[in-house]
């Protein structure tokens, strides 16, 4: 019974290690936001729709295929994600909407929201786990841990000429 319970232990602290960083407060964003999301690795890609709303106190994330089939929703509440609708829980795109959540935090709020990030240039990571390369504020690439690269770049307004 011992070995089962040292066991369930380890599961939940590696479980809770693996939990993406969040702030300790949302940054501030203009929002709504619709990125254009490319996930590449080993040689496959897959594009998406990611988009980000507040709604009170909390962000609504929505990742979406190209046809708008919704693959992933969450809500991010404070320090809390919570799946929203019917969707099972996704881990990937939880920690995607994390990542593009500190990729997206303007640079005066980095240190203060995310203490141990680093930046340099047009680069900022957090320890091995994201680094963001920037092409304009809102137009990076993220590299995740695993060898899973995500270029996002906003979508094109459709009010412009």
């Amino acid at each position: 019974m011992r070995a089962i319970l040292l066991v369930l232990a380890a599961l939940l602290v590696s479980a809770c290690a693996s939990r993406p960083p969040l702030p300790s407060q949302l940054p501030p964003l203009t929002l709504p936001m619709q990125l254009h999301v490319q996930r590449e690795q080993v040689g496959e890609r897959q594009d998406w729709l990611l988009v980000i709303q507040r709604e009170d106190s909390t962000l609504r994330w929505s990742l979406l295929d190209l046809l708008g089939i919704p693959q992933a929703r969450q809500l991010l509440d404070r320090q809390r994600w919570q799946t929203d609708g019917l969707l099972p829980p996704n881990p990937a795109a939880r920690e995607l909407f994390a990542a593009v959540l500190f990729a997206l935090t303007p640079e005066a709020d980095l240190q203060q929201l995310y203490p141990q990030a680093r930046h340099q240039g047009n680069q900022r990571w957090l320890g091995t786990r994201w680094q963001v390369t920037y092409r304009h504020a809102d137009d990076f690439s993220l590299n995740l841990e695993q060898g899973l690269r995500y270029l996002v770049r906003p979508l094109p307004s459709e009010t412009a000429p």
